[in-house]
């Protein structure tokens, strides 16, 4: 894709979306003509109007027709002999047959893909790009956050809320970019980061991906692109297939760039000791707890001080790293018991996610409300293929739970497998830990009663997955206090 040219209007279809909404908002702030759509409504879509992005909540024919009116009118600021065609941006989740796209293609508009106008950002400037199988949001948003603190005044385009931004994308004024590169559909391989960083790579996405190799050639395809390449050496996996500038590890301070060995390991952080090429530099003190956590901590402080950031000021500016919206996000208490919402969609996420939570009940320190005194997993698979894929990887993760309550899978848009479904991973983990107490909801309002009536005071309620199990929440607030519906919630 050619350069971002600001004479030229932008249109997303599907503006609300977390990966559209961040760079249609960074685009208006950096002076484009911005337009989108999307039929729902959300504080995103809110958030863009407010940074003057004009945003359609009807995705059809029309919205075309009102967009290329607009330009000549003065709610689009510019007049037809000056603003050529508008620029249309797409991502994967829109449907071939959407009838906005259709009118688009009709009317012969430019049509890109978003990660087309990703890597016109990420290609402009220094940058660094976060890609992996897991950590990829939390690592990118540590390294903005971390970024901010030290005065970098970062730009940062990521799949996630940051907490130091209250969004998931940020106009800063400072050298550095920082982006999220999602492998999900291959398009990753358009970056050209100045630093690219490697979290970990585990088969996934079986929908794009046939096998690991496929997975790790398009990785490969990735990093063949990255100016600097740091990575993770306690994966197997990037040690075995890729060739890095700089590794970190929080296994060993030996043979890597950047260390952090565990001192104390809490439910409610890791003290650890860092290490620059083998020397101990310092203490930190991270305040998100888990191994996994640590490793995407060490990773956004080597990619800042690849950047040249000094120790001491990373030192101080960790206290204030907080994990990105949804991932290990508490809600809040419902009738005193903690509800937490996780992402954890993959087998090796889940059980991580557990490991963490884990470590809260059985150390009596959270940063929860509570210090939990039981754990509860609630999960919803996500799509018939990874399901298939990892049945049993889902089970065995499970297991590691105190009681384990399973929402109706989410299919995100595929066709029903044979033999594929919550209750076969309700009897996968039975035949694992038969005394373990799991039970299955027929729809997402059981769910929530069986919440209500199979947890108890004190329980860390931890409902995982990447479909719609983010509202049990507001489905807990609307049953009365016997557990029982009052009202529905859409």
């Amino acid at each position: 894709m050619p350069k971002l040219d600001r004479r030229q209007p932008l249109h997303f279809i599907g503006a609300g979306g977390i990966g559209m909404s961040a760079l249609a908002g960074i685009l208006a702030e950096r002076g484009f003509l911005v337009s989108g759509s999307d039929p729902r409504p959300s504080p995103v879509l809110e958030r863009l109007g407010s940074a003057g992005v004009r945003v359609f909540h009807e995705q059809t024919a029309a919205t075309i027709s009102a967009v290329l009116t607009g330009l000549d009118g003065p709610e689009g600021g510019a007049g037809r002999a000056t603003a050529p065609d508008p620029l249309v941006v797409i991502s994967s989740a829109v449907p071939a047959a959407n009838e906005e796209l259709a009118e688009a293609r009709r009317r012969g508009l430019s049509i890109v893909h978003r990660s087309d106008v990703l890597a016109a950002l990420i290609n402009a400037q220094p940058s660094i790009a976060v890609a992996g199988s897991h950590g990829k949001t939390t690592t990118s948003t540590l390294i903005a956050t971390l970024l901010e603190a030290v005065g970098e005044d970062p730009t940062a385009v990521i799949g996630g809320i940051v907490p130091a931004f209250g969004s998931n994308g940020r106009h800063g004024r400072g050298r550095l970019l920082v982006a999220e590169a999602d492998e999900s559909d291959g398009s990753l391989v358009k970056f050209r980061p100045r630093l690219g960083l490697l979290t970990n790579v585990e088969l996934d996405h079986t929908d794009h991906y046939p096998d690991l190799a496929a997975l790790v050639a398009t990785l490969q395809h990735f990093a063949g692109g990255c100016t600097t390449l740091l990575a993770n050496r306690d994966c197997p996996v990037l040690l075995e297939h890729f060739q890095a500038t700089s590794w970190w590890s929080t296994r060993s301070s030996e043979g890597v760039d950047f260390a952090a060995i565990p001192l104390e390991e809490r439910g409610d952080g890791t003290l650890a000791t860092w290490y620059e090429h083998g020397e101990a530099l310092g203490t930190l003190e991270v305040p998100l707890p888990g191994r996994h956590n640590l490793s995407n901590t060490v990773a956004a402080m080597a990619a800042c001080r690849l950047e040249g950031v000094p120790f001491e000021d990373l030192r101080q500016a960790v206290a204030s790293l907080r994990p990105p919206g949804r991932r290990f996000d508490c809600r809040g208490l419902w009738q005193d018991r903690a509800i937490v919402d996780d992402y954890a969609h993959h087998p090796s996420e889940v059980a991580a996610t557990i490991a963490m939570a884990r470590l809260m009940v059985e150390s009596g320190r959270s940063p929860l409300p509570l210090v939990p005194r039981r754990l509860v997993a609630v999960f919803q698979p996500h799509r018939y293929t990874r399901t298939a894929q990892f049945l049993d990887d889902f089970a065995a993760a499970l297991t590691q739970a105190d009681a384990v309550l399973l929402a109706p899978l989410y299919a995100a848009g595929e066709a029903p497998m044979a033999g594929i479904s919550s209750p076969a991973l309700a009897e996968a983990v039975r035949a694992l830990a038969p005394d373990l107490p799991v039970a299955v909801a027929a729809s997402m309002e059981a769910l929530a009663e069986l919440v209500a009536g199979d947890t108890g005071p004190g329980d860390l309620v931890l409902a995982m997955g990447a479909g719609d199990v983010n509202s049990l929440w507001d489905r807990l607030g609307a049953l009365d206090e016997r557990g029982r519906p009052t009202a529905l919630v859409a």
